[in-house]
């Protein structure tokens, strides 16, 4: 009797719940996204080629991947350190510094492009420093990083944050005795430690940059060939009503999103099974 108590679950049997599930991912996620595939599929593929590969759709490929790359290259440094100490020390004001870092979630996309537009303009508070010194941060692909970069921050720090605080300080301090300086220390024990982590914020980071559009096009200008992003060039293709080519654009940032979601769950489970071993 206990054991056929233990079989029973909570929620109704296999078949509804499996039911259910595939109805609600069909309605949210995967008709809309065949929509998008017959869509693109009614073009011949001779011009299917020529609108993703036109000069303008590349440049904005180049500006939005480029971009992307380094505000995640930068969260993957700093988010790193930042999520170092907020894990290791103890300071005053350190639970509301914790607490601002999932800000960039509980934001509005579009809040955060108006603020950071605001503030490096050339009467903004940075950027009145900024702009004599020949730094252009509003309306350049500078803007584009900037942007990127504060709405990727949560991923990396919060990635990290748990590992670090399930290493224990009784590692260090062994290979404090065993000779190693805080350099060694780093290099040889925390940073393999750490790296699995860390490529995954930095995927996560990339994936979220890649994707945003509220934030980036109030502060970048917005220039074809030089500051225009992907999301961006498929809203000014539906504006045109040129639908077959926005969601021909719109297929290829779908196939790349597919390939960076592969990267991440590869990396989340290398992790795994690195800190098993």
């Amino acid at each position: 009797m206990l054991s056929g108590f233990r079989k029973q679950n909570v929620l109704p049997g296999f078949v509804p719940t499996v039911g259910y599930t595939v109805f609600y991912l069909s309605l949210i996620v995967l008709i809309p996204l065949s929509a998008l595939v017959f869509k693109t599929a009614g073009m011949s593929f001779d011009g299917f080629i020529r609108t993703i590969t036109a000069p303008r759709v590349m440049a904005s490929y180049k500006v939005t991947f480029g971009a992307a790359f380094i505000a995640a290259l930068i969260n993957a440094i700093f988010g790193s350190l930042t999520a170092w100490v907020l894990a290791r020390y103890r300071f005053p004001g350190k639970r509301i510094i914790d607490a601002l870092i999932d800000l960039p979630f509980a934001l509005p996309t579009a809040v955060v492009g108006i603020t950071l537009a605001t503030v490096y303009s050339s009467n903004g508070w940075l950027g009145s420093f900024l702009e004599p010194l020949g730094i252009k941060i509003a309306y350049s692909p500078a803007g584009i990083v900037v942007a990127m970069t504060v709405i990727g921050m949560p991923f990396v720090i919060r990635t990290l944050q748990p590992v670090i605080e399930e290493i224990e300080k009784e590692t260090e301090e062994c290979a404090a005795c065993l000779g190693a300086n805080r350099l060694q220390t780093f290099h040889l024990v925390i940073f393999p430690m750490l790296l699995p982590s860390i490529l995954t914020g930095f995927a996560l980071a990339f994936a979220r940059a890649v994707g945003e559009y509220g934030s980036v096009i109030f502060i970048a200008g917005n220039m074809p060939m030089v500051s225009e992003i992907t999301s961006l060039l498929i809203v000014t293709k539906l504006e045109q009503y040129d639908y077959s080519g926005a969601t021909a654009i719109a297929l290829v940032m779908l196939l790349a999103s597919f390939v960076l979601l592969l990267a991440i769950n590869l990396l989340q489970r290398w992790s795994r099974r690195y800190a098993e071993g």
